[in-house]
This record gives C-alpha cells, sequence and structure tokens, in this order.
C-alpha cells in the first residue's frame, strides 16, 4: 500500500483510481434509503468548494476554521473543503441547552481560536447570540456561491464576506485591522507551540473539568493512528464500517470515517438520535449492509439486549461478517459484555467480536484493545474488562504517584502514562497545559489510575479526579455507579453518581432518568431504597438521591458518546439546576412516610422503648439521624446495607449506653429491631462488671444463619483465620438473589469466659454436628476462606466417611500445605494479621512491625500499644473496640493457628473449587507463582482435578465491598456448575 504523507493524499487516490468506495448516509426521517456519495465525488465536491473558502478574506491559510454541524455528510464535505483549501479543521461539539452554558464555551473557543471563522448552517446561526466574536459563514450561503462560480467558471474572489457576525460594540476585533486578518497575529506553529509544519486538525477535548483545550493532530500522527488500528484484527476489503456517532468524536472521524477510507471500503453514516431510542436499527444496518466494524460503548450494549428481548416478532438478522465492535469511553462491565457478547453470537457474531478498549482525544482514540475478551476476562474474575495491550505506535507504563515515584509493580494501582507516535505532542496555545500533561521524560499523563498484569494487560481502577472525599476517605464514583447500575438492573434508563456538598464534606449523589414519565411513587421508592442499600454497602455513607424530571433532559451534559459528565452535573446542581427536581423527590418521601406512619398507627403498631433505642443505635452507627434513618422495626438491617464493620460498630453503641456485654451472635440472629429489642428485653443482659460462667465448647452453637429460605442446597460458610464469619455480611447479601440457604460457622471464644477449641478434631467435630443438626443429609456445598478451606476440607471427609456426598467444596485462596506459614504466627503476628483485617493498619505497616513482634519477646500488651499507637484513629473509633476485646479476638485467632502447626493434609475428596487472589507479599511473589506453585498441590487431595477461578482483589479484600459482586457472581457459577 502507498505511503501516504498527508490525508489529502489519501482521499485523492481514492478518487483518481477509480475507487468503488462509498459513503452512505442516512436521514432522521430515512432509515430505509441512504444517500449514496462516492469517495471520488466527495473528493471533486471538496475541491470545488476548497476554492471558494480560499476566496474569502477572512479565511487564511493554516488557521483555524470551526465547524459546528450536526449532520454527518456536513461535517465530512467541510472537512476535507477546508482541509483543501489549506485551512486547520476544528469539528465544534453540539452545544448546551443552558445558554449560559453554551455562551460560555462559545466566548472560551472564540479566545483559544483567536476569532475564528466558522461554518454553520443557517438554522444553527441563532446558537452563537449576537455578541459573540466569531465570524459565521452560512454553508448553504457559501454552498450556492460555489455552484455559481464552478457553473460559470469564475476565478475572481468573492466580492466581500457573505456573512459575518462579530463582537457588538467593536468596529473589529482587537487582533485584525484595517481589514488585513493577519495582523498582529503569531505564526501557526508559534501559537502551537510545536514547531510542527505537518500540523493537520484541531480536535477538542470533552471539558469535563473546565474549558475545552483543543489538541493539535498532525498528518503523520493520524496516519501512524489509523495503520495501528487496521492491524489489531483482519477486516475483510468489501464490507463496510458503520458509525452512529458524532463525528466531532475522535473515535469516530479516525476509527471509522477516515480508516474506512484508508482501507478502500464503504462507511455507513446514521444518527444517534436514530439509534439510540431503538438499539435494534442498529442490528438492522449491521445486517442489511455486512457491516465488519463498528463502535458501542457500554451504555449502548446494556441498552442493546433488553431492547431486543422486548420485541414481538423475533427479527432475522445475520451478523456473520461482524469482525469487530469497539467500545470504549467508559468502563464495560462483565455482565454487560456477556449478555451483548451472546446477543450478536446468537446472530452468527464472533463471540470476541467486542472489543473493548482505551483511547483518548490526545492518542487518537482507541490505541489499547483487549482482543481477548471475554476468555482472559473471566479467567481472571474480572467484573471489568480490561484493555488489553498497545497497537503499534504506542507504549504505555504505570507509575507510583508523588514526585519521586518509580513504576509500579504488576497488579499494583498507579498513574497511567503513554508516549509513541499517535500520542499527541502539544495543546494548540496552550504551553502550560502542555507542560502539565507531560512527564519530564515527556510521557503523556493521561489522569487514569490503572494496573497492568503479569501478562501485561491493561485495567483502568478510574479517572484520578473522579473521586468523591468525604470525611478524608475518597471513594471513587465509578465504583460506586457500578454497584447501583448492578443493583437496580434495569429499573432505570440511566443514572450518574457525582459528588455535592454535605455538612463540612462531600457526599454521594445519585441522579438518574426514569424508565417511564412520570415515574410512580413507589417505584421511585423502590429505586431510592436501592440505591441506598448499594451506597451503603460500597461507602458506609448516605446517599443524596433523586429522579430527573422529563424537562430536566435537556439540561443532563452528555458527550457525543452518550456518557455523562460528573464533574458538569456537579457544577449544573451546585448552581440550582436540578432544584425542582429534588424538592420533588423530597416530597415523595414526605408523602410516603407519612403514608407509612399512618399504616403504623391503622394497624396499632406502637414502637417500644428499647426498640426506639435501638433505632437511635442504628442511626448513629450509620451517621445518620433517626429522622433519616426512617426504617421499619421489622426490617433487616443486612436489608439496608450492614457491613460487618457496621455490627461489630452497633455492638459497641449498644454496650456503651446500656453498660453490658452483647455478643455479636446476639445481633447477628436477631438482625431486626424488633427481634433485637425483644433479645435485650428478654434475656437478661451481663453488665461489664458481672462475670460469664464457664461456658462448655459442648453447648457451643457455631451456626449464623444469613439466610435461611431457598430451594438450592444450602452454602455453608468456614470462617478465616480470625475465626470471625463477619466478612461473609457482603457475600450472602450478594448471594439473596441465588435463591439458597446461607450459613456460616464462627468460632469459640469470643464472649468472655467462653473456651477456644483446643484441636481441630474438636473444631471439626463441632462444625459436623452443627452441619447435620441443620441439614440432617446431603448433598453438601461447603466453602472456606483462608484457614477454613482446612476445616472446610475435613468436614467434607468426616461428611463423606459418613456415606454422604460433598457435590461442592471451595476454598478461598489457601493451599492444602500450611504449617510452615503457622509456624511463623505467634501471638503478636496474629495480632499484626488480624489489624490489618480489621483496616486498623496496612500490609506495609504490618510487615514493618513484623520484623520487631516477630521475633523479640515483646509482652504482648506492649505489642497492643505499639499497634494501637500507629492505627487508623478514625478507624479504631468507628469499630468501637476496646483493647481488651480485641486482645481476647487475638486469642482466638492465635489459638486457632496454633492447633494447625503440625497439619498435614491427608486422603482425598471428590472435588473442590479453588478461588484465587492476590496472595500476602510474605507467600508468594504474584498470583501467577500462588496459582501454580502451591494451589495446585490440591490435586493431590482431589479424586478429579481442580477447578481454579481467578477473582479480583487481594488476599484480604477479595470479599471486600469492591470485590465482593463479581466474587459472588463466579461463586454461583462455580455452585451450578457442581450441580448444586
Amino acid at each position: 500500500m502507498a505511503k501516504w504523507q498527508t490525508l489529502q493524499e489519501v482521499l485523492n487516490e481514492r478518487a483518481q483510481s477509480g475507487s468503488p468506495g462509498h459513503l452512505l448516509f442516512y436521514s432522521l426521517g430515512n432509515i430505509c434509503s441512504p444517500m449514496k456519495v462516492s469517495y471520488t465525488d466527495l473528493y471533486k465536491e471538496a475541491k470545488r468548494i476548497s476554492r471558494t473558502i480560499r476566496s474569502l478574506k477572512r479565511f487564511e491559510a493554516s488557521r483555524p476554521v470551526l465547524l459546528h454541524f450536526d449532520d454527518h455528510w456536513d461535517v465530512i464535505l467541510w472537512f476535507w473543503s477546508v482541509l483543501f483549501a489549506g485551512g486547520l479543521p476544528i469539528l465544534s461539539p453540539p452545544f448546551s441547552n443552558i445558554e449560559d452554558d453554551r455562551h460560555r464555551h462559545i466566548r472560551a473557543l472564540s479566545a483559544l481560536l483567536e476569532s475564528p471563522i466558522c461554518f454553520t448552517n443557517s438554522k444553527s446561526l441563532p446558537l452563537f447570540g449576537d455578541s459573540l466574536d466569531v465570524y459565521l459563514y452560512p454553508a448553504e450561503s457559501l454552498l450556492d456561491e460555489s455552484k455559481r462560480e464552478s457553473r460559470h467558471a469564475k476565478s475572481s474572489k468573492m466580492n466581500g464576506d457573505i456573512c459575518a457576525f462579530k463582537k457588538a460594540g467593536d468596529s473589529q476585533p482587537q487582533n485584525i485591522q484595517n481589514g488585513d486578518p493577519t495582523s498582529r497575529r503569531m505564526k501557526p506553529n508559534e501559537m502551537n507551540g510545536s514547531g510542527n509544519e505537518d500540523l493537520l486538525m484541531l480536535m477538542l477535548t470533552s471539558g469535563s473539568t473546565g474549558n475545552a483545550k483543543a489538541v493539535s493532530f498532525t498528518h503523520k500522527q493520524v496516519l501512524n493512528a489509523i495503520s495501528g488500528k487496521s492491524a489489531i484484527r483482519v477486516l475483510p476489503q468489501d464490507q463496510p464500517f458503520l458509525n452512529w456517532i458524532g463525528l466531532d468524536h475522535v473515535a469516530s472521524l479516525i476509527e471509522i470515517h477516515l480508516q474506512a477510507l484508508w482501507l478502500g471500503v464503504d462507511q455507513v453514516h446514521v444518527s444517534a438520535a436514530k439509534v439510540v431510542p431503538s438499539p435494534e436499527t442498529f442490528l438492522d444496518l449491521l445486517s442489511r449492509h455486512r457491516v465488519s466494524r463498528t463502535f458501542a460503548p457500554n451504555f449502548f450494549l446494556a441498552k442493546l439486549v433488553p431492547a431486543v428481548e422486548s420485541l414481538r416478532i423475533t427479527p432475522v438478522w445475520d451478523l456473520s461478517g461482524l469482525v469487530l465492535v469497539a467500545s470504549g469511553g467508559e468502563a464495560n462491565d462483565m455482565e454487560t459484555y456477556l449478555a451483548a457478547s451472546a446477543l450478536l453470537s446468537k446472530y452468527g457474531a464472533p463471540r470476541d467480536v467486542i472489543v473493548p478498549g482505551f483511547g483518548m482525544t490526545e492518542t487518537c482514540a482507541g490505541a489499547i484493545f483487549n482482543t481477548n475478551c471475554p476468555e482472559y476476562d473471566i479467567s481472571r474474575g474480572h467484573t471489568v474488562a480490561s484493555v488489553g495491550k498497545c497497537m503499534t505506535g504506542i507504549a504505555m507504563r504505570v507509575t507510583t504517584p508523588g514526585d519521586t515515584g518509580g513504576l509500579a509493580a504488576p497488579d499494583e494501582p498507579g498513574d497511567l502514562e503513554v508516549r509513541g507516535p499517535v500520542v499527541f505532542k502539544s495543546y494548540y496555545r496552550n504551553q502550560a497545559a502542555t507542560s502539565d500533561a507531560f512527564t519530564p521524560d515527556h510521557w503523556f499523563r493521561t489522569g487514569d489510575r490503572a494496573i497492568i498484569d503479569s501478562n501485561g494487560n491493561l485495567s483502568l481502577v478510574g479517572r484520578a479526579k473522579d473521586i468523591i472525599n468525604i470525611n478524608g476517605v475518597k471513594i471513587i464514583a465509578a465504583d460506586v455507579q457500578t454497584a447501583i447500575e448492578h443493583v437496580l438492573g434495569d429499573r432505570v434508563a440511566r443514572l450518574v453518581v457525582f459528588p455535592s456538598m454535605a455538612l463540612h464534606t462531600e457526599q454521594v449523589t445519585v441522579a438518574y432518568i426514569p424508565k417511564v414519565f412520570p415515574a410512580r411513587d413507589e417505584e421511585m421508592l423502590d429505586i431510592a431504597c436501592l440505591v441506598m442499600q448499594a451506597c451503603l454497602l460500597r461507602t458506609a455513607t448516605h446517599p443524596l438521591v433523586f429522579a430527573l424530571r422529563e424537562e430536566s433532559l435537556p439540561l443532563i451534559p452528555m458527550s457525543t458518546l452518550g456518557k455523562i459528565s460528573r464533574p458538569k452535573m456537579a457544577r449544573l446542581f451546585e448552581e440550582g439546576a436540578f432544584t425542582v427536581d429534588l424538592e420533588l423527590h423530597e416530597q415523595l418521601v414526605l408523602r410516603t412516610s407519612n403514608a407509612a406512619e399512618q399504616s403504623y398507627k391503622d394497624e396499632s403498631t406502637q414502637i417500644t422503648e428499647t426498640e426506639a433505642h435501638l433505632l437511635g443505635d442504628v442511626a448513629e452507627t450509620l451517621g445518620l439521624t433517626p429522622e433519616v434513618l426512617s426504617i421499619h422495626v421489622e426490617t433487616s438491617l443486612f436489608d439496608i446495607g450492614f457491613t460487618s464493620m457496621h455490627v461489630i460498630r452497633l455492638k459497641y453503641y449498644i454496650e456503651k449506653r446500656l453498660v453490658i456485654n452483647l455478643s455479636v451472635m446476639q445481633i447477628m440472629k436477631n438482625p431486626t429491631i424488633r427481634a433485637l429489642a425483644a433479645e435485650l428485653d428478654v434475656e437478661p443482659q451481663h453488665s461489664k462488671a458481672d462475670t460469664y460462667q464457664q461456658a462448655s465448647i459442648d453447648s457451643y452453637d457455631p451456626v449464623v444463619v444469613f439466610r435461611a429460605r431457598g430451594s438450592k442446597t444450602p452454602l455453608w460458610l468456614i470462617h478465616p483465620g480470625v475465626g470471625e464469619v463477619l466478612v461473609f455480611v457482603g457475600l450472602a447479601q450478594c448471594l439473596a438473589a441465588d435463591d439458597r440457604p446461607v450459613f456460616a460457622l464462627r468460632a469459640a471464644g469470643f464472649e468472655p469466659n467462653q473456651p477456644c477449641f483446643d484441636s481441630i478434631q474438636q473444631t471439626v467435630d463441632t462444625y459436623t454436628a452443627a452441619i447435620r443438626r441443620r441439614q440432617p443429609r446431603g448433598p453438601y456445598a461447603l466453602a472456606g476462606y483462608s484457614y477454613g478451606t482446612m476445616l472446610a476440607f475435613e468436614t467434607a471427609k468426616r461428611l463423606e466417611a459418613g456415606g454422604e456426598e460433598v457435590r461442592f467444596l471451595g476454598s478461598f485462596n489457601l493451599p492444602p500445605h500450611i504449617k510452615q506459614r503457622i509456624r511463623l504466627l505467634n501471638w503478636n503476628v496474629c495480632l499484626l494479621h488480624l489489624s490489618h483485617f480489621l483496616g486498623l493498619i496496612t500490609e506495609d505497616m504490618s510487615d514493618t512491625l513484623e520484623v520487631d513482634l516477630a521475633f523479640r519477646a515483646v509482652p504482648r500488651a506492649e505489642a497492643v500499644r505499639r499497634v494501637l499507637n500507629i492505627a487508623h484513629k478514625s478507624r479504631w473509633k468507628e469499630l468501637g473496640l476496646e483493647s481488651d476485646a480485641l486482645e481476647r479476638w487475638v486469642d482466638v485467632a492465635f489459638g486457632l493457628q496454633h492447633m494447625a502447626s503440625d497439619y498435614d493434609p491427608s486422603g482425598q475428596v471428590d472435588n473442590i473449587d479453588v478461588f484465587y487472589a492476590v496472595p500476602l507479599k510474605a507467600v508468594a511473589k504474584s498470583r501467577e507463582v500462588w496459582r501454580h506453585e502451591y494451589l495446585s498441590h490440591w490435586a493431590d487431595f482431589v479424586r478429579e482435578p481442580p477447578r481454579f477461578h481467578a477473582v479480583q482483589g487481594e488476599h484480604y479484600t477479595m470479599i471486600g465491598p469492591q470485590h465482593v459482586v463479581r466474587f459472588a457472581q463466579i461463586l454461583i457459577k462455580a455452585m451450578e456448575a457442581r450441580g448444586v
């Protein structure tokens, strides 16, 4: 293929060679018969118009020309016309419907581009107002003049400007004198700051955090990008590309329009206004034109599946020609990916047709692609698809934050930086922004947080600025939004999570678009409750949530890709743009509250004094007032998002108020206000001054009921080495939709004067008996977290020896051989590990202290003091743990570890499923080493090969709030595969 130096050469060769390539344009009112334009005709028309452009007195070669059109054909025609005229095209995105925002944006563009000329349609002229320093030319007038010149072979320049509007009150803009448009202007390359005479065009960034910047593109950069993209996957030479995104977006311009031209294939263009409301139209066009490549972001894929499922007539689509559906602009959650992939595959597309990717305006759109999805991401247990590896023309690295930061280790999060021929060199006339954007060694700072795994694949973990700061705790807004979207499913059309100011701090704010207007009170209340639960589970804070009215939809700051800007939503919210929406939601809450209160009165429901006090304790636990909490006394605490830490905190508040000893088990077994109040009223509680009578292991019941009902085989979860089962709270909540009873087994010794287990045999005896009391017959499903895996394995052997079937046995990140590690764990080290587990100290803090506390005879009281001296004080306070309770907990943990110091696994069970995460630094250097050198030894203790499931997170976080949703999905599928 010829080596072109400029884009003009590409179109020129396509036209001169008689290329059969065409552009097909569907208008909004006609989705059946597209307008068809050959590459040759495009070339001729653009060349003709370019002569008219050059004749304009205000036109100057190599200077920016703003193009503001909402039709694909207009954009493409005028883009090429400006290029052939020697101008610098810059494509304008759709304007805001908010007049002040629109004018602010245009003023910023005018200043940046130094009073540019602008080609637009006559209908768009009023959008610019009459006092803005932009020179407007109606395209219709220019086209008429161009045709007259062509018809009459005129060569003289046009006599004056066709139409020009300028800033009111000025005879001339300050940078134009005596009709000379070049007076007092910098040379193009001086303005650009790049010194590169290869400058091709400008493209605007989103401007989500302020005024948009203009990215300078060169011919070489864009041609390199197209070459790199075309090598991602082999594409047929006789099948078209499909575009439905506005061409002001870099992906639609470069990845679809210019790449199709470069390859000489047809391209089909249709408006997003036709596709987004009716996603089935997208599939119609893919099938009708035998499209090979297109683009679809995650939000559109999420709409596609239910839209097709709702069709009354089963369509006949042929997608066997589809090779690549690029997907970017936002995270691709795996649930949506798999559903969309299955839909496209149903009609003939390959399973890996959807290719998640990463790119920015500054990288010529997509430049990093995951061509091995979904297989790779399923094997790694991802909830969000990774974005893969670099194409030719770009390199990436992840660095640790800070001035002295170096390269991040595999799977270590840090700041994503890129460089290479496809990466831009400067922002137009913005040297300060350019300098800030690059590191001293010339890597571009993308502003994204990311990890590169041990296989060299990139995963994004959020924008550096996409953070909600709540009382000093930084929360990634995208993570919260993903959790809420998972809970809501298809209950809403769209939603966005952004920060807003509460008292002295930020709060999570959730605005959503109902599926139907007007939304019913019951639906809105149900949505608000689900959002609250998801947010409490993810952030331990109460969100502000409201529905957007139909009248507010034009205000939503949405990009060309349909992505809602969080920063702009936050600014509009603070400016009061959604005051009416918020007031309507508050009225809804008040109406519902009044109705509920009346219902309680009608039912003669009386809240007792004990219940009222407990409501106050629960509200304090969540950081709310009792009025805001507003829950029924029969509502389960776990249904409003209670986590394990909330249970510990609630225990602390109740004990502090009543001056009693209350066990966690009492809360776990009585999770409603009414049940817990009855427990406190009926059972005389021991005061702090009382002494418990010595309990017996024989009378100890280790069972905690997370979910009592369900038609499927019950799941029994066995505690990790810290002995507590609160770590399973989030997992049990995520398993609620699985219609399965869920129980957990908790170690003995937490309550005062309650003895700990003294051997593995005694523990397994107690747990086996407890399981059989609740579930007399198999099949059984057991799983253990870390240390609990060993106990689950031994319990499974005991059950099988009794003639029962253990159909599912799960290991959460533990190998069969553990005694070498166990022998290193004295009381002080158990203290450190428990403190890390509770979030009081970091893993690095634990590793640093372990050197001192593990090998020196430091008394336990001194060890506790040292840990508490460096512990996160706010975390210690919110847990409400007193030092004696912490020491008692360590006693339980150390007792469990000690009795396994001589443990050697023996015998076999039928099967095992191993769920593996990033291991502790002290046991293996990587997940892969952990999997192949340690966990693989389970093969020696099962009768059939083990099944391995990669999950997200690290050893202590794999079923924590950030990863538990995806973990539960993987666990459910693993159990289904075993027939339980």
